[in-house]
């Protein structure tokens, strides 16, 4: 019998090189990877937590950032509780690329939003803020703000700064959301719930509501 009260699907997105794999492994392994190759197509990693004494069990999925995997990354939107769009706050490039993954995002979620009354919970995530930027922040949360993100926040995943407080926030969002949707009950797997936009916490970092 499986020992956790909520199972969600976690899918981290963007260009190769903005440090999706070091933010996954930071959270999950507590570690930084000092040598790593390119994502090749998906991988996952499963990294359970305690939210006001309930236990959630987090399956994040590290997808590839390169054109040639774009279908196959596509395909794991559809099901996903929450994508987390991971820029460079180093790289202005990787930047300019979001309004393309934000249209992927409309195209292949939002079938799958329409289709059941689902609303994935849009999360941007400006990382390697440990360097000197070429993104401004009040840019991004401006970016964040006009596309309907439900959270943003900068991260180091070498410095593991604000790291463990992205995930444990989405997690409570979606925990909240959920709870609400079925009257206060508990799931033990979630794979289709009907979230509501408005259950956000009240102290969360850098949110913005639609």
């Amino acid at each position: 019998m499986e020992d956790y009260k909520y199972l969600f699907k976690i899918v981290l997105i963007g260009n190769a090189g903005v440090g999706k794999t070091c933010l996954v492994r930071r959270f999950a392994q507590g570690v930084f990877p000092n040598v790593q190759g390119a994502t090749i197509g998906v991988d996952f990693m499963i990294k359970s937590l305690m939210v006001n004494d309930v236990k959630v069990k987090l399956q994040i999925w590290d997808t590839a950032g390169q054109e040639r995997f774009r279908s196959i990354t596509q395909s794991y939107y559809r099901s996903a509780h929450c994508l987390i769009l991971v820029y460079d706050v180093f790289s202005q490039c990787s930047f300019d690329s979001l309004p393309q993954w934000c249209r992927d995002i409309d195209q292949y979620a939002g079938a799958a939003i329409a289709g059941n009354g689902r609303n994935v919970l849009k999360v941007l995530v400006g990382n390697k803020c440990d360097k000197d930027r070429e993104v401004p922040l009040h840019i991004a949360e401006q970016f964040a703000h006009n596309n309907n993100f439900d959270l943003f926040m900068e991260t180091s995943a070498l410095e593991a700064e604000n790291v463990e407080k992205l995930f444990r926030e989405i997690a409570e969002i979606l925990v909240s959301r959920n709870q609400e949707s079925n009257g206060g009950t508990m799931s033990r797997s979630i794979t289709s719930n009907s979230f509501n936009q408005s259950s956000k916490p009240s102290n969360c970092f850098n949110c913005f509501s639609n």
